[in-house]
């Protein structure tokens, strides 16, 4: 059977959080079958637990903020990125303060701590959510949507009228049978306008951001040094943020996304209307690994 996972050694970090700025300190930890995804705030007395399985999304701007019992962790979306790239199952993620750092904006960094700690192969048996028929969500011109396919693939499509966006670099179009999260998406960066920036941090939003941690675009071009990593890495890093968002009911999905002009809260939308319809989808477990999509069984062959 295909088995749950979880990573084999201890490993700490630390980094800044985009919105407050400030200085946070992350270990994460090998975790029992069946927990789950599990940020422990450690900042709290005692530390307080908020379950991926168990959590609400409660805070979409500029980022995914998820919340238990009152207690939030904010900014989750490129670690669980990670995480369900890499085919992570149980994990336990120790954070002194309600922010995980952004480290360089992507998922990257995440992908390099955890491939660092490991990973084993546990005895339960992992669960995928299946989708069995479309399910859309909108927002004026916005929208999402999920449809029945057997493994996983995204179309994201990004629409903002500047210089460096055409539509030939505004579209990723990956079918994960064929393309890597590691190599393909891991690595675009979160990005922002510096139009925005005066209002955001009015709003004591984005204060720990720099162009160390984030794509920045004046009204003619890229302000970083060294541009973009691909030319859609702005397509590709919404594409990421979707399978974030997706992965915050603890399971990796069956299925096809598509979107336009999506962002967190049209996602977090989309995956409630999913689950909250019961003939839209199941759980679904596979015997063996030639059983199961080779667009989710690829991606987990780095162990």
């Amino acid at each position: 059977m295909i088995r749950q996972r979880t990573i084999l050694r201890n490993i700490s970090f630390e980094g800044l959080a985009l919105h407050s700025g400030k200085l946070v300190s992350v270990e994460i930890c090998p975790a029992e079958v069946d927990q789950g995804v599990v940020f422990r705030r450690t900042d709290l007395d005692p530390p307080k637990d908020i379950r991926v399985t168990n959590c609400k999304v409660t805070g979409t701007q500029l980022a995914s903020t998820i919340s238990e019992n009152n207690i939030k962790m904010s900014t989750v979306e490129h670690m669980v990125a990670a995480l369900a790239g890499l085919g992570i199952d149980n994990i336990l993620v120790k954070v002194c303060g309600p922010e995980l750092p952004i480290l360089d904006g992507s998922s990257a960094i995440f992908v390099h701590l955890l491939k660092t700690a490991g990973c084993r192969e546990q005895r339960g048996r992992k669960k995928f959510i299946e989708v069995l028929k479309p399910i859309k969500v909108e927002e004026g011109d916005k929208w999402a949507m999920l449809e029945p396919y057997f493994g996983f693939k995204l179309n994201f499509t990004v629409d903002f009228a500047h210089p460096v966006i055409s539509e030939k670099n505004s579209m990723v179009d990956i079918d994960f049978k064929n393309s890597s999260f590691v190599e393909d998406i891991s690595r675009a960066r979160t990005f922002g306008f510096m139009s925005d920036i005066g209002t955001l941090l009015n709003k004591n939003l984005v204060v720990g951001g720099g162009l160390d941690n984030a794509i920045v675009l004046n009204d003619r071009k890229i302000v970083n040094k060294g541009g973009l990593r691909t030319d859609n890495e702005l397509a590709m890093h919404k594409a990421l943020d979707a399978i974030g968002d997706l992965y915050l009911k603890g399971f990796p999905l069956l299925g096809s996304y598509r979107a336009y002009k999506s962002g967190h809260a049209l996602n977090n939308k989309l995956i409630r209307e999913l689950t909250t319809d019961s003939d839209s989808w199941r759980y679904r477990t596979f015997s063996s690994l030639k059983d199961a999509p080779l667009a989710w069984s690829r991606q987990w062959s780095w162990v």
